[in-house]
């Protein structure tokens, strides 16, 4: 996976903050981060920032102990004064995550989701504003800024406008994200801060909790518990589907870029139904467990699960791949089947 990335070395002796640092892309972000030293580069610091609402994770808890430039903070990104958290003032690299990005759960806790991806995002830019050390502050945006693509901007390139309700279920994220982008643009034309912008397309793997509930967790959950697997829908809905370890070297990529831009972030190979993910989520589950689950279909309990779904989501990676030589192989068989592995694997971590 370093290769894939390129050049670590402007890594070297530098401070990374990640806030939400204790969610899915944080748990693989910082394997990645703390593993350079395996390739000769350090890190001074790389500063886990994040509100542990689900408590903290043992990883991070091993983490502490094994490695001696991980600070960890607890800190609320939309309330808290980040001129507390130890070396988080003299940041090199930034990454903001910090925000729920599960349907199930930010459509149950809107506000809070408005508030970590415009307030919260907001503060981190005027704070870093008078930075003499920033080399770069990267926002994670999303996919769902396109919402609901027309037949022909499939796959979606980053100049496409978006089809998006601004009122809805999902409104306080897609919205949200999209004014984050507003901001970013802002800061970066109006003040010159080193700010990019990158939209993940549905990356899962290590990481992703399976009480998550999102798809990829949702079908791992079913198989690792012997259960039917359950689809909340027709089974039509298609996406494309990203390993969290094809995603993090773009990730970096974008971070370090030289340039204010925005950029897809994913996989633009086997545009996959519901329904297709399933079987192979199935077909893993037999070989790795036995598993003899059947694929159901039913009707969600929650009326509006399905508002605003978006029918399709592909990316078009043209430009990650012309500027950044972004280059993603994993398909999503082979992510599936890590991602079962891992799973079961509680002794530790595999990348």
């Amino acid at each position: 996976m370093f290769d894939k990335f390129g050049s670590t070395a402007q890594f070297q002796d530098r401070t990374v903050v990640l806030t939400g640092g204790a969610g899915f892309l944080g748990f693989y972000l910082t394997q990645f981060l703390l593993g350079l030293k395996s390739q000769g580069i350090r890190l001074r610091k790389l500063v886990l920032l994040d509100r542990f609402l689900f408590g903290e994770p043992e990883w991070i808890m091993t983490a502490r102990n094994e490695h001696a430039e991980l600070e960890v903070h607890t800190y609320d990104v939309a309330n808290d004064d980040l001129g507390s958290c130890g070396s988080a003032a003299s940041a090199d690299y930034v990454l903001h995550m910090a925000s729920i990005a599960s349907p199930t759960y930010y459509r149950q806790h809107p506000l809070e989701t408005i508030k970590a991806n415009v307030y919260g995002l907001e503060r981190l830019l005027n704070y870093y504003k008078q930075s003499d050390t920033l080399r770069g502050l990267l926002f994670f945006s999303s996919s769902e800024v396109y919402g609901s693509p027309s037949a022909d901007a499939i796959p979606t390139p980053e100049t496409y406008l978006g089809h998006v309700p601004c009122t809805g279920p999902r409104a306080c994220y897609d919205e949200s994200k999209r004014l984050g982008e507003t901001l970013c643009y802002v800061y970066a034309t109006s003040f010159g801060l080193p700010v990019r912008i990158v939209r993940p397309f549905n990356v899962f793997g290590p990481g992703m909790r399976p009480e998550d509930r999102r798809l990829p967790a949702d079908f791992a959950r079913n198989v690792l518990q012997g259960e039917d697997i359950v689809i909340y829908s027709d089974g039509r809905p298609s996406r494309t589907f990203c390993y969290i370890a094809d995603a993090i070297p773009g990730i970096l990529k974008v971070l370090t870029h030289s340039a204010f831009d925005t950029f897809n972030i994913g996989m633009d190979a086997e545009e996959l139904s519901v329904a297709g993910l399933a079987s192979i989520y199935a077909e893993a589950g037999k070989e790795l467990t036995g598993y003899r689950g059947v694929i159901r279909m039913e009707q969600a309990a929650d009326r509006d699960y399905l508002t605003d779904n978006p029918q399709r989501r592909c990316p078009d990676l043209t430009k990650a791949r012309k500027v950044l030589s972004y280059a993603p192989d994993i398909s999503v068989h082979d992510g599936v089947r890590r991602y079962l592995s891992f799973l079961q694997d509680a002794a530790g971590v595999r990348l």
